[in-house]
């Protein structure tokens, strides 16, 4: 069974984890939440989610994606945290797969990992990517570029969790996953 890692940082937004853990899991995909510090955390918009657990707990197992949703501050809370940095760095070296949604492709681009990458995020940190050396695709909700998926925001959150479906689970599952939503 694949398994992913969705960190949450306090400020994260609540829509982008709440639809990648939704779908991930319609698709039998072992979803673990963990918050970047332990106990609840507080999304941008006031809704706190109980994670699984907490980084430090699992921040040595080895998930086949490791998703970050995007937010503020939360995206200044992932890209401040070296464990954030060191798991990023383990997952895309392991070969596994790294998905970033709305301002969260911004922690990527200040880790050198989408340089020479094609990628989207949220309109108000490309300048970001493309100071990290991205290609922004911005016409497209999601962009997958090798490990790296990456995607627009909230109103592509389906988007971007159907894809992980498809890149884990293959176009079958995709297939029941998006007929038992109505899509």
């Amino acid at each position: 069974m694949p398994s992913v890692l969705i960190i949450l940082a306090e400020g994260f937004e609540e829509l982008e984890a709440t639809a990648s853990v939704t779908i991930l899991r319609r698709a039998q995909v072992d979803v673990t939440t963990a918050g970047l510090i332990p106990g609840p955390v507080k999304g941008a918009r006031g809704v706190t989610i109980v994670p699984d657990t907490s980084l430090d707990k699992v921040e040595k197992e080895s998930f086949d994606v490791v998703l970050m949703p995007g937010g503020f501050p939360g995206t200044t809370h992932l890209k401040e945290s070296a464990s954030v940095a060191k798991l990023l760095r383990g997952a895309l070296e392991r070969g596994a797969y790294v998905g970033a949604i709305c301002a969260a492709p911004s922690v990527l681009a200040g880790l050198g990992m989408l340089r020479g990458k094609r990628a989207t995020s949220h309109a108000s940190v490309r300048e970001e990517l493309t100071q990290g050396g991205a290609t922004i695709v911005g016409d497209e909700a999601v962009v997958q570029d090798g490990k790296i998926v990456t995607s627009k925001g909230a109103g592509t959150a389906i988007e971007f969790g159907l894809q992980l479906v498809k890149v884990l689970c293959g176009e079958e599952k995709l297939g029941e996953v998006k007929k038992g939503m109505m899509i």
